[in-house]
């Protein structure tokens, strides 16, 4: 089940679109849909996540919870709405499709994939975008 719940923000995102892309996602990556929730925040909420859970004291876009069970994808995806409106003003792209690329990439963590080391980064880019253009291909 995916679940998307909004902390003192308003995101405008079609539901059952955005679900129904993440379970070709998940299907793609030969994985099973577990309990997946996307909670949607501002910078001060993630940030006290951040500190707490990580001990990080910087903003950011997204933290992943992976709950997995083996093939099956549980978690918790934190989204901050506001990080991800100014990501897409400095890297010139449009609210909406960074906003998939961070629900994407969360997705991609709980199936496994890392971002901390360049090489690492770089094929998450790739399976971002290779996930972006299922989405586009389903709904265009």
């Amino acid at each position: 089940m995916i679940n998307f719940f909004f902390e003192e923000v308003e995101v405008k995102i079609k539901e059952e679109q955005i679900a129904s892309w993440i379970r070709s996602v998940i299907d793609s990556e030969t994985k099973k849909e577990g309990e997946i929730s996307f909670i949607f925040c501002t910078d001060d909420y993630l940030l006290k996540l951040n500190q707490q859970f990580l001990s990080h004291d910087t903003f950011t876009d997204i933290i992943s919870f992976d709950n997995s069970m083996g093939n099956e994808l549980h978690g918790e995806i934190y989204i901050s709405v506001e990080r991800v409106e100014e990501n897409a003003t400095v890297f010139n792209q449009e609210g909406q499709e960074e906003l998939r690329r961070v629900i994407i990439h969360g997705v991609l963590h709980l199936c496994g994939y890392k971002d901390k080391t360049e090489e690492e980064s770089s094929f998450m880019r790739v399976k971002e975008n290779e996930k972006l253009a299922m989405f586009h291909v389903e709904h265009s």
